[in-house]
């Protein structure tokens, strides 16, 4: 076609308002713009962050998410045949631990597969980025042992999650290197605040901990709140760590010392190793970003001087 035919097209269709058919589109290059967006922690509020992230990402980049809910007891063959139905261009599985029965579908199908916030793998068949969750869980435990704590106690998310399994890792490591024994590992069920505050009430009523180390911020907040209920204040009675540093951390009633993931740094790097891998690109075995220390009030120097806030 000739340019000036072209522009004179151009010009007309954008006068009409004219949108281009993007199914019709995809007959044409067999691709349907549609990224499967899949994870098992919907009931998760540092999730909704994390989709929320997902999803303007895709869309800035053109792409548009179907979103699929793999918790509870939902059929891996299932989900797999309904991603093949709608054509994805490919998947990325936003959770730490998803079925290797749906992995293996993906893989078979040979639909690109980013796995994100997932465990580091050797020699995995598809991308991993995810935070360095065994650094992470060093850097709670040197925060800890720096602030004078030493009769420590763990509450971390589920015991299955490779996650969790990371995070008590390095955790246990720098404390062994201290010297220092952990009184008590107690596990939940769910990310969920009500696991969190239920935990929190049982470690209060066995050996007394002067700090506990939750696995995830929202464990954390029903932790604190389990203290307050208790009438123990947060942190001159009990000193409370998160991970993952959501929005809701910051809030004043909580004010939570956490051990920040790089959430929207793993989004970014998720979406473009699904771009590259879509237009046929190499990408690398995986990616792993560093976790850092966020200090605000929930613990605090032992001695009784509160500790100084280090901003955002």
């Amino acid at each position: 076609m000739a340019p000036a035919t072209r522009e004179k097209i151009l010009k007309a269709s954008n006068a009409l308002g004219y949108k281009p058919n993007v199914i019709a589109r995809s007959l044409m290059t067999g691709r349907t713009e549609l990224i499967g967006l899949v994870s098992n922690n919907f009931d998760n509020p540092a999730f909704m962050q994390i989709f929320d992230l997902f999803t303007r990402n895709l869309q800035d980049n053109g792409l548009r998410p179907l979103m699929v809910n793999l918790s509870g007891s939902v059929d891996s063959h299932e989900a797999v045949g309904m991603l093949r139905q709608y054509n994805v261009d490919g998947v990325i599985i936003a959770s730490s631990t998803v079925s290797p029965d749906f992995l293996k579908g993906c893989l078979d199908a040979r639909i690109p597969l980013v796995h994100a916030f997932g465990r580091s793998v050797r020699n995995a068949p598809y991308p991993i980025v995810a935070a360095d969750n065994a650094q992470g869980g060093r850097l709670a435990a040197q925060a800890l042992i720096d602030h004078g704590y030493r009769r420590l106690s763990v509450l971390g998310g589920p015991e299955t999650a490779s996650s969790t399994r990371a995070r008590l890792k390095g955790f246990r490591e720098t404390l062994a290197e201290a010297g220092i024994a952990i009184l008590e590992e107690r596990f939940a069920d769910r990310y969920s605040h009500d696991e969190g505050y239920r935990i929190m009430a049982e470690l209060m009523r066995s050996e007394k901990a002067e700090a506990v180390f939750c696995g995830d911020d929202i464990l954390a907040m029903g932790a604190v709140d389990a203290c307050t209920a208790a009438g123990m204040s947060v942190p001159h009675d009990m000193g409370i760590l998160g991970f993952n540093d959501i929005s809701m951390a910051a809030w004043s009633s909580y004010n939570l010392s956490t051990i920040r993931q790089p959430i929207a740094e793993i989004i970014v790097d998720a979406v473009q190793l699904m771009l590259s891998m879509i237009n046929g690109e190499k990408v690398g075995p995986q990616n792993m970003r560093k976790c850092e220390l966020v200090l605000r009030g929930s613990i605090r120097k032992v001695d009784g001087r509160p500790i100084s806030s280090v901003p955002d």
